[in-house]
């Protein structure tokens, strides 16, 4: 009778990563990268910049594998915020005349009939693109105005507007 081993999960790869299993590295590249992928060219349109963005998210993890605590949420989620910083260093390095990040496609919302799915998908497209790069993505108001190519202070009024909008609604 065969037993199969059980399958590690992403904090186990993460702990072997930080004692320097390039293997461990590799399984979590496969188990996310194409989510990390997708998400990083729904907010930025040059192939190039996102490729890179994603090596560097993978080689950040490597370097700071011991820095990752488990209490601070799921290794996928550390990951973004890895992976979303690093499209933004990218994007403060190679200034376009043309904005190279596009308005993201918003997050997918909470369950259908439930008030939270109701407010947000009222809210415009502009506004509910900087909700989710600030609230979802936790980005500061700066680095969503990069990865935006907004001005901060449109940032911080579109917030202002949104939360205007969410309290007349709610």
């Amino acid at each position: 009778m065969c037993v199969a081993a059980p399958e590690r999960t992403d904090a186990d790869l993460l702990a072997d990563v930080a004692a320097g299993d390039r293997h461990a590295l590799e399984t979590l590249y496969h188990r996310h990268s194409r989510w990390l992928l997708a998400r990083l060219q729904s907010r930025c349109a040059d192939d190039d910049i996102v490729d890179s963005a994603l090596q560097d998210t993978f080689i950040s993890a490597w370097r700071s594998a011991r820095q990752y605590r488990a209490e601070a949420g799921e290794v996928g989620g550390w990951l973004w915020s890895i992976a979303v910083r690093r499209l933004i260093d990218h994007l403060r390095r190679h200034p376009d005349p043309t904005p190279v990040a596009r308005v993201p496609e918003p997050e997918p919302l909470p369950a259908p009939g439930t008030r939270t799915y109701d407010l947000l998908s009222r809210l415009p497209a502009e506004l509910h693109a900087v909700v989710s790069a600030v609230y979802i993505d936790q980005l500061t108001t700066a680095e969503a105005a990069v990865l935006l190519s907004i001005p901060q202070g449109t940032v911080k009024s579109r917030l202002s507007r949104a939360r205007d909008l969410l309290r007349a609604k709610g």
